[in-house]
């Protein structure tokens, strides 16, 4: 599979030219594929949507779908500070208190439906961008979670990955359990 990967990442490279921007070698590169197919299968699944239907409720007991949204879309940040943290070695944790983040997802719940799922498609590219530019290094700094594990950058993908799939199965409209990724499946 690597032999394949390495050539498959060859030809993109071939293909994109000078001045394009890839992962970097040392990266997580299954559990980068994992998140980053679980945000496409999760936009499919928002976009399924109507406007009104994110008013719901989602799986999630005590929460609407808008606040679903918003969960993913702020996990998304906090991941991003998170591996900023790793790049910088300055402490930057996901949030500042759970009442902060409580506070936030709740106002993202009442953004607009086009901002909310702004929110979503920008902090999900933004993440994307600062994984595929962290440098080799990176990927092994240690960061502290919400719950105070200490944990390798490189984790953090596949944290990522869990949390999008699930959250894509807990919008209630049609994603299941046979639509996750084997390595997901029981996690």
């Amino acid at each position: 599979m690597t032999d394949s990967l390495d050539a498959e990442r060859a030809a993109l490279r071939a293909r994109l030219g000078a001045g394009a921007r890839y992962d970097s070698p040392a990266a997580p590169a299954e559990d980068l594929v994992l998140a980053r197919r679980g945000t496409a299968y999760f936009a499919r699944k928002l976009n399924e949507l109507t406007d009104r239907d994110l008013d719901a409720p989602s799986l999630v007991p005590g929460s609407t779908r808008r606040h679903l949204v918003a969960h993913i879309g702020y996990h998304a940040r906090a991941l991003t500070r998170l591996a900023d943290w790793g790049r910088t070695g300055i402490e930057t944790p996901m949030y500042a208190s759970a009442e902060e983040r409580d506070a936030e997802i709740d106002l993202g719940a009442t953004l607009p439906a086009q901002a909310l799922r702004h929110l979503f498609t920008h902090s999900a590219v933004h993440l994307n961008v600062v994984w595929r530019d962290l440098e080799d290094a990176h990927w092994d700094a240690v960061v502290r979670t919400f719950d105070g594990s200490a944990i390798r950058v490189r984790q953090l993908p596949l944290l990522r990955a869990r949390a999008i799939w699930q959250g894509a199965l807990d919008l209630g409209n049609g994603g299941a359990a046979r639509d996750l990724p084997p390595q997901l499946r029981g996690s």
